[in-house]
């Protein structure tokens, strides 16, 4: 070969770019990348040859490591020359897919392992890097030898030679067929959730909203997505405290047990107890927020239903929490002492509202409700606001939970 392109120098026939080995003195082989000319005398006749040469030896080197890391990285790596003809395929590639070097190379990428549906998206991938303009993140399927689809994650690179010119497209993929699918399955466990489950992108904006938030709310997923939460579908007087709440999932601070309404397709109000969460994307970065919800609008009236019964009963009724301090005083309670509810929330019930004599005794059953242990028919003696009076009671105290 070498041979061939003295004698085609010799004839007048240049030669560009002939890659060749030399070898050393002490038998080293140098690789040299040759341009051949003509060399003439004064009347033009060709007498000789003379060749300009560059060591590529460094360079071969270099990408023929760059061959072996391509070949055994751990990612499907494949690459096209201008006319989208496979010239790259590792064995990542060959493992996915099914599909070996030799069943590959030489063969168009798009027309043959490209599903239908993705041919011209694909193609435009490989046109922009073949221009130069490089993709990240481009997801497209690859179909195996066997006819299953594999999702692939793309980074496509433009390929040049040594003087820069484009040659040809390098992509760098992830086989991201199992994250799909477990999302795909995610999306399934929302949608078929027994809880109102919705979710916002950083602008607020609806992006999942589930069927039983549907059924909750009257609202379909038609009607929400794409709409903003807060300014449609919280009222006025909570938008505010639900703007904070989704502004700290999407900064990655999560709320428990948020108390907010919705409003329904027909205007009624829905009381909803709301877990926050910030929504991520492969690579951590927040991109939104999802709620995960508890239709509490029936406790609620529940436990309206409970303070009115209690505050209209026909026996005094009073609570306390942890610490002993009076948490519910009813209307009875108010009228056999003359403290109202007012003068009591907040107090202490033993130090400021039993006789000393009985401190004691009211303090254990008292310890022993805290504990969960129930006490029938207590008697004691509670002092009025006048302090002229001692009303004797006869007491059940039971646990709050």
């Amino acid at each position: 070969s070498v041979q061939e392109v003295l004698d085609q120098a010799l004839q007048g026939s240049e030669t560009a770019n002939f890659e060749f080995p030399l070898l050393t003195k002490n038998g080293a082989r140098v690789e040299v990348l040759l341009n051949a000319s003509s060399r003439r005398d004064v009347e033009g006749r060709v007498v000789g040859m003379v060749g300009i040469g560059q060591d590529i030896t460094a360079r071969i080197a270099q990408e023929q490591e760059y061959s072996r890391l391509i070949d055994t990285a751990n990612a499907p790596i494949f690459g096209v020359d201008t006319e989208g003809k496979v010239t790259v395929w590792n064995k990542c590639a060959a493992d996915v897919t099914g599909y070996t070097e030799e069943d590959t190379m030489g063969h168009h990428l798009v027309n043959e392992f490209i599903t239908e549906d993705f041919r011209t998206s694909v193609q435009e991938v490989l046109d922009r890097a073949l221009q130069g303009t490089e993709t990240a993140n481009f997801e497209f399927p690859l179909i195996t030898e066997n006819g299953a689809r594999v999702q692939v994650l793309l980074n496509a690179t433009s390929r040049r030679d040594a003087e820069g010119r484009v040659t040809g497209m390098v992509g760098i993929g992830q086989d991201i067929t199992a994250r799909i699918a477990q999302e795909q399955e995610y999306v399934r466990l929302i949608d078929t959730a027994n809880a109102p489950i919705f979710g916002v992108d950083s602008e607020g904006k609806v992006t999942v909203w589930n069927k039983c938030a549907a059924d909750v709310t009257g609202y379909q997923s038609d009607d929400t997505m794409g709409h903003h939460l807060v300014s449609e579908f919280i009222t006025e007087d909570f938008r505010a405290s639900v703007q904070e709440v989704l502004d700290n999932a999407l900064k990655g601070k999560e709320t428990a047990n948020f108390q907010f309404p919705l409003i329904t397709k027909h205007g009624a109000r829905v009381e909803v107890l709301l877990n926050a969460t910030s929504r991520r994307d492969v690579e951590g970065k927040v991109v939104g927020m999802v709620g995960i919800g508890q239709d509490i609008t029936a406790r609620i009236a529940q436990e309206q239903e409970y303070i009115r019964l209690i505050d209209t009963a026909n026996a005094p009724i009073f609570g306390v929490d942890t610490e002993g301090k009076v948490t519910v005083w009813n209307r009875c309670a108010a009228d056999v002492t003359g403290y109202t509810a007012d003068d009591t929330m907040g107090h202490h019930l033993v130090s400021e509202f039993i006789t000393e004599d009985f401190r004691a005794s009211v303090q254990e059953v008292l310890d022993r409700a805290l504990q969960g242990k129930e006490t029938a028919n207590f008697e004691f003696p509670l002092i009025t606001k006048d302090g002229r009076s001692r009303v004797e009671l006869l007491l059940n105290a039971t646990s709050r939970r």
